[in-house]
């Protein structure tokens, strides 16, 4: 019998997700993807918006095109979720599922830090980033500060890449005015869910930049007339531009249909990303799968990819009955821009006991040059 699986998110869990089981269902079974933005956006290239290495025009692709391969799209904010009868309300309509995989991601909310949305530019949107790279064209002078508003957030090493980006991109500009770059971390140390020889290598990469760093500084609030920022240990640091990551939860309608555990996110199985509801997935950003070392696992279109690869997997398998189980195991890796044309790479194996396994590749031209194919590759790939 036909089923219906209905697809919350088009983002690259989503995207991946309805991809790989239109490829195993057939085509009496229907693949439906809602998402609100009538764009698919890849999201690591916001970095090179940011200093004008790309326009947005090259970075997104219109999710409508997946209509042509079997997949139906549904552009509409989600109203409702019912994970219980597996149903979804949006514009409207009430949509009843066999199967339900939600991978909304995170909502960023700078609401929750007085100042900070008034005073600076994100660029973990589209935008944000659009607006950033505007502000860092007209920049002259000063003090630029890249600052985490909160201590989780997904791609953990983007403000660390954001920094070492625009310091380069303002030294190729030879400024007449002297000009800082400096970074202000709620968090400890860079990337600490994968070690610390990986969280010194970043620090070593920013200082080697002369970009100053400023870790385990909470962010209360920001004052955009003076221009300067307070955190929760007495200091204040003040600023001429402010690039900045706003503090993440789960979507609201995530929140309100109670779906989130204890952390404010999607508890799921880590192996098979089942919810505690039957015929119920979760995956990416929109979840928290806890590890060995008491941190959850990072939010990174990486491990949304390997999730979704397993979900679909499993669930096509559970529809016609036979193909082998899949899991996720939790490895992923990840380009670090540096500037100047240069990335490193790290490589982990997260699930490991007792700490994640860490393998970083010093920065490089090639590496730089494997991420443009690796861009290329994704938008041509599923687009």
């Amino acid at each position: 019998m036909p089923t219906t699986t209905l697809i919350l998110g088009g983002g690259v869990g989503g995207v991946v997700a309805a991809h790989t089981l239109r490829g195993k269902l057939p085509a009496a079974h229907r693949i439906v993807l809602f998402d609100r933005a009538r764009d698919h956006l890849f999201a690591p290239s916001l970095l090179w918006l940011l200093v004008g290495d790309r326009t947005p025009e090259q970075i997104v692709r219109p999710l409508d095109r997946l209509q042509r391969k079997g997949i139906e799209v549904v552009h509409a904010d989600i109203d409702a979720i019912d994970p219980a009868a597996r149903t979804v309300t949006a514009a409207g309509q009430t949509w009843h599922g066999d199967h339900l995989i939600v991978a909304l991601g995170a909502q960023l909310d700078a609401s929750g830090c007085p100042g900070l949305a008034e005073a600076g530019h994100t660029f973990y949107t589209l935008d944000g980033a659009r607006q950033a790279r505007d502000a860092v064209r007209a920049f002259r002078g000063g003090r630029v500060v890249v600052l985490t508003a909160a201590p989780a957030y997904k791609c953990p090493v983007a403000p660390y890449e954001a920094a070492m980006l625009v310091e380069a991109h303002l030294r190729a500009r030879k400024l007449a005015a002297p000009w800082q770059v400096d970074v202000y971390a709620a968090e400890a140390a860079p990337m600490g869910v994968a070690g610390p020889a990986a969280g010194a290598a970043v620090c070593e990469m920013l200082a080697g930049k002369g970009i100053g760093y400023f870790p385990q500084h909470q962010v209360t609030a920001v004052e955009s007339t003076a221009r300067s920022i307070r955190f929760e240990n007495g200091a204040v640091a003040d600023f001429d531009l402010l690039l900045y990551v706003p503090p993440h939860r789960a979507p609201a309608v995530v929140r309100a249909a109670g779906m989130c555990a204890d952390s404010g996110w999607i508890a799921v199985d880590r192996l098979t990303l089942a919810t505690r509801w039957p015929g119920v997935w979760a995956l990416g950003d929109v979840t928290s799968i806890p590890l060995a070392l008491g941190k959850p696992l990072p939010k990174a279109g990486v491990f949304a990819h390997g999730q979704a690869d397993a979900v679909a997997t499993n669930l096509a398998r559970a529809v016609l009955g036979k193909g082998k189980a899949a899991v996720f195991d939790g490895t992923g890796e990840c380009f670090i821009e540096t500037g100047d044309g240069r990335a490193a790479l790290g490589r982990g194996k997260f699930f490991a006991e007792p700490l994640p396994e860490m393998t970083l590749h010093e920065p490089s031209h090639a590496l730089h040059l494997a991420k443009v194919v690796f861009e290329k590759g994704w938008l041509r790939r599923w687009f």
